[in-house]
């Protein structure tokens, strides 16, 4: 399972072969640079280390600068490693090789999509759990109509039960979309177009690897 990095550039549709309008997600994949290759030996595991996008050397640590340098490398702003790739690809697999989407993605490909969902802060039972309110306005009820109602157990257990559905912070978290449809790829952009929709806002960095 070969995989890359990208971003997330928005939505969009085509129209397939059949004609039919097929809802898109454009992602821009790559390039990305090899900047570490890790061996059973030396490290235990077999991975390879991708980054994405230039960033300026001035903003970089001491350390940083030397693995970049080490590797070949000009300063990428994100890294990811990767314990997907097969052992053919791996055998190919050089420090500072650049990786292209159309090098590893083609229209019909099934991939799954890695990224952040968007954070929504603290947010209450009605849009957290989708609950439907205590209502009943005409009973005493003036300002409860999104409140969770009770969640006491009475005298016994007296507690509240872990994992109980109440407000809190919502989104931020990785979600994993899978079994995406490669619709097509625009090598001279690096553009993969998904089908479907996945997690996160635009220019969220999305993890791409192939089914």
């Amino acid at each position: 399972m070969s995989a890359l990095l990208g971003k997330k550039v928005g939505m969009t549709g085509i129209f397939d072969d059949q004609g039919q309008y097929v809802p898109v997600t454009v992602i821009q994949a790559g390039p990305c640079y090899v900047t570490q290759l890790k061996t059973k030996a030396a490290d235990g595991y077999d991975a390879v280390q991708l980054g994405f996008e230039d960033i300026e050397e001035r903003k970089l640590n001491k350390p940083e600068k030397g693995h970049f340098a080490k590797s070949g490398t000009a300063a990428k702003r994100y890294l990811r490693e990767f314990r997907s790739f097969p052992e053919s690809e791996l055998a190919e697999m050089t420090p500072g090789k650049a990786i292209n989407a159309a090098d590893l993605f083609h229209e019909g490909d099934t991939v799954h999509v890695s990224s952040t969902s968007k954070g929504r802060g603290f947010q209450g039972v009605v849009k957290r759990h989708h609950f439907g309110g205590v209502g009943q306005q005409t009973h005493g009820q003036s300002d409860r109509q999104r409140h969770p109602g009770s969640i006491g157990s009475s005298s016994y257990p007296s507690r509240v039960f872990k994992g109980q559905r109440m407000g809190g912070r919502m989104g931020g978290t990785r979600i994993t979309t899978r079994n995406l449809r490669v619709m097509k790829v625009l090598p001279e952009q690096n553009l993969v177009l998904v089908s479907g929709s996945f997690a996160g806002a635009k220019n969220q960095v999305v993890e791409i690897v192939k089914a």
